[in-house]
Parts: structure tokens; C-alpha cells; sequence
């Protein structure tokens, strides 16, 4: 379904009432305003998805703007890190700003509110300020500060760029209304000292401002006709448009604040200052950790931009906040590799088989499909032999009528290969199984033609050629938390649902067609799940991240609903 033939979400609504009344269609112009610092994670995938498809939806530019007015937290990893995922989810952004571009025109404008009496310097304390607040049902306290002149602000101001005041000596404030039941219309602040070295400005300025100073006046800079935020900014909003009323001229377009419901994902956090603990806290290894939500984590486990951007499609937009289940992303990534990923054979918790009666010393090459959803995806060749590992589950001596796999006595084709027959195994002193002794039906041969090779046994087991057989690193991923909502028990820290057992090291046997594997290929392990191959393979070693398994567990969820 392309863009255009969607069913239009609430905002595309806005949208469309906006053209309705007159608004022109040329001067759409849309962003996607991150702060670079921290890594991106699901929800920015959402209104990266959300900003980019309006762009596509109405052939309108999409900027990319990175909110980068805090020195103390931001640097050029985060940049890079957020121009990589935008781009490997498939957008292109129309122009690259920043926040840090309108600076001296932010400082001019802030200039001109003083002169026009609509800010000034306030040299209270933080703790000061805040008791002067009030509360919802009570009014704020004007500052002591709130009457100074013009030129002592003005003065104050200019000391205070050129660096002459330690941090927290002074803030200018807009001077609004100290008893508006919004409480963040009650002088906020837009200017604070901060002495740090800027990625892009370096020590240039001694003064930043402040997100809500900053962003609508951005928006309007660059004629952005719809800045579309999560609710956290609805009550935002009315400031947002009382800056804009201080600077926009009549001939130019003034943006629209809206905003949409934050979806946040089951068993994780997407707070970036939860996700940055975790790193900190070597809980899991970085920032792309394939634990971790972020788009570049999801990336390394192997989850592909096409079933992140059918995520985000499929979550909708809502006016609503939710808590979105896991299992639906994970269907997803099911989903889609399910059509373009190649299959193999792997075994991961190995049991020796020998086919006794299997000529020794002989080898064949068997023919093998790579995908059955993909006519294009042709085949490979799979060597056999005499010695074979199979999963140590898919073997019991004794089992009931519904264990399709191998038991004694009992038959199994091998994927590809021939039909088997369980005769005896071997123990070691701790009662357990280390071999399974196994005739094999030499007509039974796969895709033979003969009516040996057509005869039905109920089981087929993946396997691999001992003797071909290459060993990889395979890393099993659970998930990170071991409750469906960390953050949001009152009583316990989310670090204290940290889940010890999300990580599982194990070594993986597999057909000797991998070892070409490269970085970022993604394989179906038959029987098993999707694997990816991780960013510390090398070619000595092969690692292997398990990105889902086969089962599909959200559609059964939905059945039972």
C-alpha cells in the first residue's frame, strides 16, 4: 500500500483541514528534531517513521535538527550515531540544521524581548525560584528581580554571554504571568550560564538556551509548518506559541505546534538517561548492545529497517500513550525475514549420531533450498556423512505417541537428506546420552524420484556434517527486564528488574556454507530462528546473535483475544 493510498491518522487530519482552509501545499515542511545525546531508540523510530512518511505522504522536505543547546551531555557520537540510523532506516532528510546555527539570531531576539520589557535577569537561586513557583492551585511569587530596568538587563545580559558570571549566578527569565494556571507560563527560563565546550561552537558562548526558547523559534527559522511532538509537550504548547507571538512576521509561515501519544515497548526502558545507566553500569556492552532498544541495538540483533518501519505503521499514531508489547515487534522482524532470509543449518546443543550402516570414509553434497518463500532465492549444496550432529531434544530413548522426532526403534527423515532409523545409543557414566547408533535408508535419498524418497515419516530434523562442520559463537537473547514495566514501580529502581539471564554464550555448529558469512547477514536457522551475523565476527571466528525465534507468539496472543 503506498503512502498516498494509507488511511489518514489524527494528524494527517490536522493536515488536511489546514489545506482545506487555505493553507498551501508548498509550504509543508516537516522535522525530526533529536537531541544528540544519547543513541536513538523504538519510540524515535516511530516519529522518525511518523515525520519522514508525512514528507512522502505530501512530497514535502523533511529537516533533520539536532536540539543541541546542552554542551554538558551532547557530543558528536550521538550525531553521527542518529545520521547513521536515520539513514539506514531508509530516510533522507532534505536539509541537516541545528539548533546551534540560530544562536546569535536566538540571542538577538532575546535581546529585543528585554528591550520590549518581556524578560529579564533573574539572580535568585534555583531553590529560590522554584519556591516562587506556586503550585496548580496557587499563584507564583513575582521575582525581586521581575522590575529591573531595561539597561541593567541588557547589561547584565551582555556580561553574562561574554562569560563574566559562574554558572547559577544569573538566568534570564521571560516575563509572562506568575499566577497562570500553566504552570510553565510562569516566567520560564531562557538563558542559563553554562561554561562548557559546545561539538559544534565550542567555547564561542557562555549561554545556552533553553528547550522552549529554542524550539518553536527553530521550528519558525526554518518555516516549519507542523511540529509534531509526544504529549509530554501538550502543555508546552501555549508557550510555544507566546514565543512565536514575540518574532513571526505576517508574510511568513508560523508552525504548528501538535502533538501525539509516546509509545514505549514491554520488558524495557526508552528513557535515554535509564539507557545511559545501563551502559554506564556495564549492564549490557554499549549503546548497540542487541539487548538494548535502541535502533542501533536492534540493528546488531539482526532486526531489519523494513520490520521496524511496519512496527511503527502498525502501532499507529494514538493521542493516547500505550504500552506496546514486545511480541508485536518481534512478529514483525518474523515477518519479514521470513521472505528474504536464506536457510541453513545450524545445531546448537549437539548430539552425535553415527549411521552405522553409511559407507565410511564417503561424503555427498546434497542439494538444498535456500528459501521457499523467494523462487529467486535458488539453492546450495549441503555436505552429508557418516557422523552427524542433531539437537540433544530431538532424541529420547522412550516418548509418547506425539514426539514426532527420534526415538529408538523409531524413523526421522534428515532435512534434505535421507529417512533414519534410531537402533541404539550410547551413555556416558552419568546415565547421559552421547551417541545414537542410526541405519539410513539409501533410497530414501531427498528429491531421488524414487518411491523410497517419497514415503511420509512424521518427524524432520535439522542436522549438520560433523566432519564439515564449523563452530561460531552463538549469543541468545531473553529479555533485558524480567517485568513487563521497569520503570514504573514506585517502590523498586528499574535496575532492580535487570534480568541476569538475558545473555546465553553458547557454541554453535554449523553447515559449511556460512563461513562466508559476512557482518549484518541474516540466516533463518531451520527449526530454531533468525540469526544475524554480530559486528565481532572476524574470519577466524564467527558470532552469530539470535534476533527471534520461529514462534509466533504475538498472533496467538491476538487469537485469544
Amino acid at each position: 500500500m503506498s503512502n498516498a493510498d494509507k488511511p489518514l491518522n489524527f494528524l494527517e487530519h490536522i493536515i488536511e483541514e489546514d489545506l482545506k482552509n487555505g493553507f498551501s501545499r508548498d509550504d509543508l515542511r516537516f522535522r525530526f528534531p533529536p537531541e544528540p545525546n544519547g543513541y536513538l531508540h523504538i519510540g524515535h523510530a516511530s516519529s522518525i517513521c511518523l515525520n519522514f512518511g508525512l514528507g512522502l505522504r505530501y512530497d514535502a522536505p523533511v529537516n533533520l535538527r539536532f536540539d543541541d543547546t546542552n554542551p554538558a551531555k551532547e557530543e558528536q557520537e550521538f550525531v553521527d550515531a542518529i545520521k547513521r540510523d536515520v539513514t539506514w532506516l531508509g530516510y533522507q532528510w532534505n536539509t541537516e540544521r541545528y539548533a546551534s546555527d540560530y544562536f546569535q539570531q536566538l540571542y538577538d531576539w532575546a535581546v529585543f524581548l528585554i528591550k520590549e520589557g518581556k524578560a529579564y535577569v533573574d539572580s535568585q537561586s534555583s531553590d529560590e525560584m522554584a519556591m516562587q513557583k506556586g503550585s496548580p492551585t496557587e499563584p507564583g511569587i513575582e521575582s525581586p528581580f521581575r522590575n529591573r530596568s531595561v539597561e541593567e538587563n541588557l547589561q547584565l545580559f551582555t556580561s553574562m554571554k561574554n562569560g563574566e558570571f559562574e554558572e547559577g549566578k544569573h538566568v534570564l527569565r521571560a516575563k509572562i504571568d506568575m499566577t497562570s494556571s500553566n504552570m510553565l507560563m510562569r516566567d520560564p527560563i531562557m538563558y542559563r550560564v553554562l561554561h562548557k565546550a559546545h561539538h559544534r561552537t565550542n567555547t564561542d558562548w557562555c549561554i545556552y538556551p533553553m528547550y522552549d526558547w529554542t524550539h518553536g523559534e527553530s521550528d519558525y527559522i526554518e518555516q516549519v509548518s507542523h511540529s509534531l511532538c509526544t504529549l509530554e509537550f501538550a502543555m508546552h504548547r501555549e508557550l510555544y506559541d507566546w514565543f512565536l507571538d514575540q518574532v513571526v512576521s505576517q508574510d511568513k509561515v508560523r508552525p504548528k505546534q501538535r502533538e501525539f501519544a509516546r509509545r514505549n515497548l514491554s520488558h524495557t526502558v526508552v528513557s535515554k538517561r535509564k539507557l545511559a545507566k545501563l551502559v554506564e553500569e556495564k549492564v549490557v556492552i554499549g549503546w548497540d548492545d542487541p539487548r538494548m532498544p535502541t535502533i542501533s541495538g536492534l540493528k546488531r540483533r539482526g532486526y531489519s529497517p523494513e520490520s521496524i518501519r511496519n512496527f511503527a505503521d502498525t502501532i499507529g499514531i494514538a493521542k493516547r500513550d500505550n504500552l506496546i508489547d514486545v511480541s508485536l515487534l518481534e512478529f514483525q522482524v518474523r515477518d519479514h525475514l521470513n521472505k528474504v532470509a536464506p536457510r541453513v543449518m545450524g545445531v546448537l546443543d549437539p548430539l552425535k549420531v553415527v549411521i552405522t550402516n553409511y559407507p565410511e570414509g564417503e561424503e555427498e553434497w546434497l542439494d538444498a533450498e535456500n528459501n521457499p518463500e523467494d523462487e529467486t532465492a535458488g539453492s546450495r549444496k549441503v555436505p552429508f556423512s557418516k557422523e552427524i550432529y542433531i539437537e540433544k531434544e530431538d532424541f529420547r530413548e522412550e516418548a509418547n505417541k506425539k514426539f514426532f522426532r527420534l526415538k529408538l526403534g523409531k524413523e526421522v527423515r534428515l532435512k534434505n537428506a535421507y529417512i533414519i532409523k534410531a537402533e541404539s545409543c550410547t551413555k556416558d557414566t552419568d546415565g547421559n546420552i552421547i551417541e545414537v547408533q542410526c541405519t539410513y535408508d539409501p533410497k530414501s535419498k531427498s528429491g531421488s524420484g524414487t518411491e523410497e524418497s517419497l514415503r511420509k515419516v512424521k518427524g524432520t530434523l535439522h542436522w549438520v556434517s560433523i566432519k564439515h562442520a564449523i563452530e561460531a559463537e552463538v549469543r541468545l537473547y531473553d529479555r533485558l527486564f524480567t517485568v513487563e514495566s521497569p520503570d514504573t514501580h514506585k517502590d523498586k529502581d528499574f535496575m532492580d528488574f535487570v534480568n541476569p539471564d538475558s545473555l546465553e554464550v553458547i557454541t554453535g555448529y554449523l553447515e559449511p556454507s556460512l563461513q562466508e558469512a559476512k557482518i549484518g547477514d541474516q540466516v533463518q536457522f531451520q527449526r530454531l530462528g533468525y540469526f544475524c551475523v554480530d559486528t565481532d565476527s572476524t574470519s577466524e571466528k564467527l558470532v552469530f546473535n539470535k534476533t527471534v525465534g520461529l514462534r509466533d507468539s504475538w498472533a496467538k496472543i491476538q487469537q485469544k483475544n
